[in-house]
Protein backbone atom coordinates (compact mmCIF):
# COMPACT_ATOMS: atom_id res chain seq x y z
CA UNK A 1 0.00 0.00 0.00
CA UNK A 2 1.29 3.43 -0.81
CA UNK A 3 1.59 5.88 2.29
CA UNK A 4 1.86 9.60 1.95
CA UNK A 5 2.98 11.37 5.29
CA UNK A 6 3.76 15.06 6.18
CA UNK A 7 6.42 17.00 7.99
CA UNK A 8 6.97 20.56 8.69
CA UNK A 9 11.05 20.10 7.84
CA UNK A 10 13.11 17.46 7.75
CA UNK A 11 17.25 17.54 6.82
CA UNK A 12 17.83 19.05 3.94
CA UNK A 13 20.41 16.09 2.13
CA UNK A 14 16.83 13.76 2.34
CA UNK A 15 15.13 15.83 0.01
CA UNK A 16 15.30 14.11 -3.25
CA UNK A 17 13.05 15.63 -5.21
CA UNK A 18 10.58 18.38 -5.12
CA UNK A 19 6.78 19.10 -6.70
CA UNK A 20 5.39 22.60 -7.74
CA UNK A 21 1.48 22.86 -7.39
CA UNK A 22 0.72 25.99 -9.42
CA UNK A 23 -2.11 27.99 -10.37
CA UNK A 24 -2.40 30.24 -13.40
CA UNK A 25 -5.12 32.91 -13.75
CA UNK A 26 -6.96 31.39 -10.66
CA UNK A 27 -6.85 28.01 -12.71
CA UNK A 28 -4.45 24.76 -11.84
CA UNK A 29 -1.62 23.44 -14.04
CA UNK A 30 -0.98 20.37 -15.04
CA UNK A 31 1.15 18.88 -17.43
CA UNK A 32 1.57 15.69 -19.73
CA UNK A 33 4.42 13.36 -20.20
CA UNK A 34 5.44 12.17 -24.00
CA UNK A 35 5.44 8.71 -22.88
CA UNK A 36 2.10 8.94 -20.77
CA UNK A 37 -1.77 9.77 -21.22
CA UNK A 38 -2.03 11.40 -17.92
CA UNK A 39 -1.63 14.52 -15.90
CA UNK A 40 0.80 15.66 -12.99
CA UNK A 41 1.90 18.61 -11.61
CA UNK A 42 5.22 19.57 -12.51
CA UNK A 43 7.90 18.25 -10.20
CA UNK A 44 10.90 16.26 -10.17
CA UNK A 45 14.51 14.81 -8.60
CA UNK A 46 17.21 17.12 -7.35
CA UNK A 47 20.02 17.08 -9.65
CA UNK A 48 23.83 16.76 -7.77
CA UNK A 49 24.70 20.11 -5.87
CA UNK A 50 21.20 21.74 -6.20
CA UNK A 51 19.70 23.06 -3.68
CA UNK A 52 15.86 21.79 -3.55
CA UNK A 53 14.75 25.87 -4.27
CA UNK A 54 16.74 25.35 -7.39
CA UNK A 55 15.44 22.14 -7.98
CA UNK A 56 11.44 23.24 -7.79
CA UNK A 57 12.45 26.30 -10.36
CA UNK A 58 14.30 24.14 -13.07
CA UNK A 59 11.60 21.93 -12.75
CA UNK A 60 8.62 24.22 -12.88
CA UNK A 61 10.56 25.77 -15.78
CA UNK A 62 11.27 22.68 -17.51
CA UNK A 63 8.12 21.54 -17.46
CA UNK A 64 5.94 24.22 -18.37
CA UNK A 65 7.26 27.27 -19.49
CA UNK A 66 6.87 29.39 -16.20
CA UNK A 67 9.27 32.45 -16.28
CA UNK A 68 7.05 34.75 -13.63
CA UNK A 69 6.25 33.05 -10.44
CA UNK A 70 5.74 33.45 -6.44
CA UNK A 71 6.76 30.55 -5.21
CA UNK A 72 6.74 29.32 -1.92
CA UNK A 73 7.35 26.29 0.28
CA UNK A 74 4.37 24.52 1.62
CA UNK A 75 5.65 21.24 3.19
CA UNK A 76 7.63 18.20 3.18
CA UNK A 77 6.42 15.13 2.52
CA UNK A 78 7.39 11.25 2.20
CA UNK A 79 6.02 8.39 0.09
CA UNK A 80 6.92 4.85 0.69
CA UNK A 81 5.54 1.90 -1.70
CA UNK A 82 4.77 2.40 -4.87
CA UNK A 83 1.48 2.41 -7.29
CA UNK A 84 2.40 -1.85 -7.37
CA UNK A 85 3.00 -2.58 -3.73
CA UNK A 86 6.84 -3.56 -2.82
CA UNK A 87 6.59 -4.57 0.67
CA UNK A 88 9.48 -3.14 2.69
CA UNK A 89 10.25 -0.22 0.08
CA UNK A 90 12.45 3.03 0.75
CA UNK A 91 10.66 6.18 1.96
CA UNK A 92 11.60 8.58 0.01
CA UNK A 93 11.16 12.48 0.47
CA UNK A 94 10.03 15.69 -1.13
CA UNK A 95 9.66 19.32 -0.82
CA UNK A 96 6.39 20.27 -1.42
CA UNK A 97 6.02 23.47 -3.02
CA UNK A 98 2.99 26.45 -4.37
CA UNK A 99 3.26 28.64 -7.32
CA UNK A 100 1.21 31.64 -8.34
CA UNK A 101 2.17 31.96 -12.38
CA UNK A 102 2.07 35.57 -13.49
CA UNK A 103 3.91 34.41 -16.95
CA UNK A 104 4.87 31.54 -19.63
CA UNK A 105 7.26 31.14 -22.17
CA UNK A 106 7.82 28.76 -24.83
CA UNK A 107 7.28 25.43 -23.35
CA UNK A 108 10.80 23.62 -23.27
CA UNK A 109 11.75 20.98 -25.29
CA UNK A 110 12.27 18.06 -22.69
CA UNK A 111 10.01 15.37 -21.57
CA UNK A 112 6.50 17.27 -21.46
CA UNK A 113 4.24 17.11 -24.25
CA UNK A 114 1.87 19.81 -23.29
CA UNK A 115 0.37 21.99 -20.23
CA UNK A 116 -2.78 22.60 -20.02
CA UNK A 117 -4.99 25.01 -16.94
CA UNK A 118 -7.90 23.34 -15.31
CA UNK A 119 -10.19 24.42 -12.68
CA UNK A 120 -10.07 21.22 -10.79
CA UNK A 121 -8.40 18.11 -10.44
CA UNK A 122 -8.47 15.50 -13.42
CA UNK A 123 -9.35 12.11 -12.65
CA UNK A 124 -6.79 10.81 -14.91
CA UNK A 125 -3.61 11.52 -12.53
CA UNK A 126 -0.43 10.00 -13.18
CA UNK A 127 -0.03 9.65 -9.51
CA UNK A 128 -3.77 9.10 -8.79
CA UNK A 129 -2.56 8.06 -4.84
CA UNK A 130 -0.27 10.76 -4.49
CA UNK A 131 -1.33 13.92 -6.15
CA UNK A 132 -4.73 14.52 -4.84
CA UNK A 133 -3.14 14.23 -1.30
CA UNK A 134 -0.60 17.21 -2.16
CA UNK A 135 -3.28 18.72 -3.89
CA UNK A 136 -5.27 18.84 -0.57
CA UNK A 137 -2.16 20.44 1.42
CA UNK A 138 -1.89 22.86 -1.09
CA UNK A 139 -5.39 24.35 -0.78
CA UNK A 140 -5.08 23.98 3.00
CA UNK A 141 -1.71 25.95 2.57
CA UNK A 142 -3.46 28.72 0.85
CA UNK A 143 -6.44 29.34 2.75
CA UNK A 144 -4.08 29.52 5.91
CA UNK A 145 -1.52 31.61 4.36
CA UNK A 146 -2.63 33.15 0.88
CA UNK A 147 -6.18 34.07 0.54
Amino acid sequence: MLEVKFYENIEDELLEFAVIVSRYHSKWVFCTHRERNTYEVPGGHREPGETILETAKRELYEETGAVEYSLYPVCVYSVKGKEQEIEGSKETYGMLYFAEVSRFEELPDYEIEKVVFLDELPSNLTYPFIQPKLMEKVIQFLYKFIK
